[in-house]
């Protein structure tokens, strides 16, 4: 079993920054993929960012790239997501997953909300 405990969050102005944090306990941490999903009020979930834990690897979705960095701490089986110039369209609720085979596990989710 895998425990995710998400932190950061929370209301900014459009063109600022925020930083997400997802800690993870449970099963070992040699494979699979970490990372952060959002959903928006009517719209399906989406993946944004993951990382792959063996090899350091990472995804970005096209809408975050260049503004927004994944990065972790294999000791504190820790993943970051860096957020950067936010727009509006940004506004959601962030998911932490891990991903181990067809195992997907999730975080309780945080608000991020970007005001025009």
């Amino acid at each position: 079993q895998v425990q995710l405990v998400e932190s950061g969050g929370g209301l900014v102005q459009a063109g600022e920054s925020l930083r997400l944090s997802c800690a993870a306990s449970g099963r070992t941490f040699s494979t699979g993929t970490m990372g952060w999903f959002r959903q928006a009020p009517g719209k399906e979930r989406e993946l944004i960012a993951h990382i792959r834990w063996g090899d350091g690897n990472i995804f970005y979705t096209d809408s975050v790239k260049g503004r927004f960095t994944i990065s972790r701490d294999i000791a504190k089986k820790t993943v970051y997501l860096q957020m950067n110039s936010l727009k509006p369209e940004d506004t959601a609720v962030y998911y932490c997953n891990r991903r181990i085979g067809t195992l997907n596990y999730w975080g309780q989710g945080t608000q991020v909300t970007v005001s025009p």
